[in-house]
């Protein structure tokens, strides 16, 4: 390793000299110089610091000799290193959100006043920390100056991760920052947004009361249906919206009493603000509501929306009725389209798996099982104890009494109120005795594997709508991964625009994952694991400082590489002592 001199001659004759910091190394037989730091002009520069600290480096990596000892190597000392950080994952989020021009995005819409911190660069810490250690915004702030390097941020305050939460939120009005940041990955990636798939979540708080709808400081944390079965604790509820591939478009929060039917009109609004052109929403039987429906073809929209079948749903029940063969679309879908008489805008395709179809007979005949078990079990304990009672009045002498049938009974609610094996029973009226019912048994058997789709489009075809509708699974995944790889769940801020901020958060982490994910067809957290081997040590001797990056192997390379994002600089922040 040595410092290398370069010069470039001016229009005026004049030549300006530059030093860089190389090592030679053997490709195709040849020598080769590679540099590793660019210093700018020796003129300004303190080249007898440079050189001893050279020489240290040098020692440090044991490739000392006579030239390194002609530059000073004597007076240099050794090196020692200072600490060490994972530096392999934040890079590679860092590459992706320049790339994906997150950066001058947020630049375009967040306040352009001065701050003593940088704002862009706050926002970014706490966004890789929701992918890499997802933590509180206190842990959060001592992890980005402590335990993580962080392209651009020497360290984090906690009051500057607020002030910078509260920036974003404030931005973000009408979906601004969402807007720009979508778009601008749009192109990039170059993404079909011709199906929006939307669906609702809820996450909870810790926390025993739910807030005053009028309150000053929160009117977000309502009690609700709580879709993480934690029905005790106040939550909100979230909305997400993404594209065919998985890729986040735009994120609502609501008040956690908020019901699914009434959040399609605002969904709707917020997303032909955006002018994305003709766009087809994907939801499940959850907003199927006829006005949503309605709403949902405004302005040239269209839709694709699960139909309740086991709610006695009427148009389900004609379209279940309706003669016709089904199509082969994969190996486990077949698919049938059925028109309606006096539904004319509306067209309804019946999906069939036959896989899935084996499975619900399975299922439902285990549960037949156990409850014919049961009420067996129940039955000889009812006539047992008759026949204790008989044999005990024969032996006594005295009148046979009837025995306590309230064991029985106990255990004939308890089975009648299960939540899986109650639905196939019945009660009779008078004795209130428990029974199969078969009728209901035979109508479930008639929806083995189905389920029923509507849409307003009229050009796309059956096999197109069943597939678009499974692909709804994505809005699903990406709720998952906002619960468990991103830990959005449990929320612990107060104010309203600190929890807007920290789903907004969340957001901007799961699209960089997915980018990630999708350009490189692993997941997330093994890229991550991978990547957190890279490490960036910091060095220092009496010569000066430098960080020295660990060496890259083969697959990391891939990954960085496959993302299209540069590698890591071997070598980088070199400074001479004072």
């Amino acid at each position: 390793m040595y410092l290398r001199k370069i010069q470039r001659r001016n229009k005026d004759g004049s030549v300006v000299r530059y030093l860089q910091l190389a090592h030679n190394r053997r490709v195709g037989g040849t020598t080769q110089a590679e540099v590793l730091v660019n210093f700018g002009r020796e003129d300004r520069l303190d080249v007898d610091g440079l050189r001893r600290l050279v020489a240290s480096i040098n020692r440090y990596l044991g490739e000392e000799d006579e030239v390194a000892a002609s530059l000073g190597a004597e007076e240099a000392g050794p090196l020692t290193v200072e600490f060490s950080r994972p530096l392999g994952a934040s890079w590679l989020l860092d590459g992706l959100w320049k790339l994906l021009g997150i950066d001058t995005a947020l630049a375009s819409r967040i306040d352009g006043r001065k701050f003593r911190t940088d704002v862009e660069r706050t926002i970014f810490a706490l966004v890789a920390n929701r992918a890499i250690a997802p933590a509180s915004k206190l842990a959060a702030a001592e992890w980005a100056t402590r335990d993580q390097v962080i392209p651009g941020l020497d360290a984090l305050a906690e009051q500057h991760a607020y002030r910078a939460m509260d920036l974003l939120v404030a931005a973000d009005v009408h979906a601004a920052v969402q807007e720009a940041v979508f778009f601008s990955a749009a192109h990039l990636l170059n993404l079909e947004v011709d199906l929006v798939f939307f669906d609702t979540t809820s996450t909870y708080f810790e926390r025993d009361t739910a807030d005053d709808p009028d309150g000053e400081s929160s009117s977000l944390r309502q009690y609700g249906h709580s879709k993480d079965h934690r029905k005790d604790l106040p939550q909100i509820v979230i909305g997400l919206a993404v594209t065919r591939e998985g890729i986040p478009v735009r994120c609502w929060t609501w008040p956690g009493g908020t019901n699914d039917q009434t959040v399609i009109t605002e969904v709707k609004d917020g997303l032909r603000d955006w002018r994305l052109g003709r766009v087809v929403t994907v939801c499940d039987t959850g907003f199927s509501s006829e006005a949503n429906q309605s709403y949902l073809r405004r302005a040239g929209g269209h839709y694709i929306t699960g139909i309740k079948m086991r709610e006695g749903s009427h148009r389900a029940d004609q379209a279940l009725a309706r003669q016709g063969r089904y199509q082969e679309v994969r190996d486990n879908l077949r698919v049938k389209e059925v028109r309606l008489d006096g539904d004319e805008g509306r067209r309804f395709i019946i999906c069939h798996n036959p896989t899935e179809a084996e499975r619900d007979a399975a299922r439902r005949e285990d549960q037949l099982t156990a409850i014919r078990e049961e009420l067996t079990r129940i039955k000889t304990a009812r006539e047992a104890d008759a026949t204790k009672a008989k044999a005990k009045a024969a032996k006594t002498g005295k009148r046979p009494t009837a025995p306590s049938d309230a064991p029985h009974r106990k255990a004939e609610c308890a089975l009648r109120d299960h939540p899986a094996l109650g639905r196939w029973l019945k009660q009779h009226p008078t004795t209130g005795r428990l029974s199969i019912d078969t009728a209901k048994v035979a109508a479930e058997a008639r929806l083995d594997g189905k389920y029923l789709l509507a849409t307003s489009d009229p050009d796309l075809s059956a096999e197109d709508i069943a597939l678009g509708y499974k692909n709804l699974l994505e809005a699903e995944r990406a709720f998952r991964t906002l619960k468990s790889t991103l830990d959005l769940r449990p929320v612990y801020h107060r104010l309203d625009e600190r929890i807007r901020a920290h789903v907004l958060l969340c957001w901007l982490a799961l699209l960089l994952i997915r980018v990630a994910e999708r350009r490189t067809q692993q997941s997330w957290p093994k890229i991550a694991a991978e990547l957190g081997r890279i490490h960036q040590v910091t060095l220092s001797g009496p010569a000066g400082s430098l960080q020295q990056t660990t060496r890259l192997t083969d697959t990391q390379t891939k990954l960085f590489t496959d993302c299209g994002v540069p590698l890591p600089p071997k070598m980088s922040s070199l400074k001479t002592a004072e």
